[in-house]
């Protein structure tokens, strides 16, 4: 019970529509991305293209988002890109955030949402 009792807020906070991977195959064949591409230091590339490295996360997960998009970016020679995924109005608050920090930080910002509509944001 108390095993339960522990877990319950992250079982709660855990419930999305789709995994991130869903989105993030979306997204990527989109563009005509790699999934998952490798770096040396075994970090993964959600999505990279030839002009791009992408991180997709969750609206919550915004400003991670920012750091490992950067990192990405500069562990391959691509520019920065960031995927934000939409699945609530409680996300728009993240996405205004962030698109400050990715117009000052030369980030391409992307919002995917549940039906897969991907609109860029500038």
């Amino acid at each position: 019970m108390r095993l339960l009792l522990l877990l319950l807020p992250a079982l709660l906070f855990a419930r999305h529509t789709h995994l991130e991977k869903y989105y993030q195959k979306a997204f990527c064949d989109k563009v005509h991305g790699q999934m998952e591409y490798r770096l040396s230091d075994g970090t993964r590339v959600d999505c990279q293209t030839s002009t791009y490295s992408f991180e997709v996360d969750f609206g919550h997960k915004a400003f991670e988002s920012v750091g490992q998009a950067l990192y990405y970016a500069m562990m391959t020679g691509k520019r920065p890109g960031i995927v934000l995924i939409q699945e609530t109005r409680a996300d728009n608050r993240y996405i205004g955030r962030i698109k400050k920090l990715a117009r000052r930080y030369g980030i391409y910002l992307f919002i995917i949402n549940r039906e897969l509509q991907i609109r860029a944001i500038r």
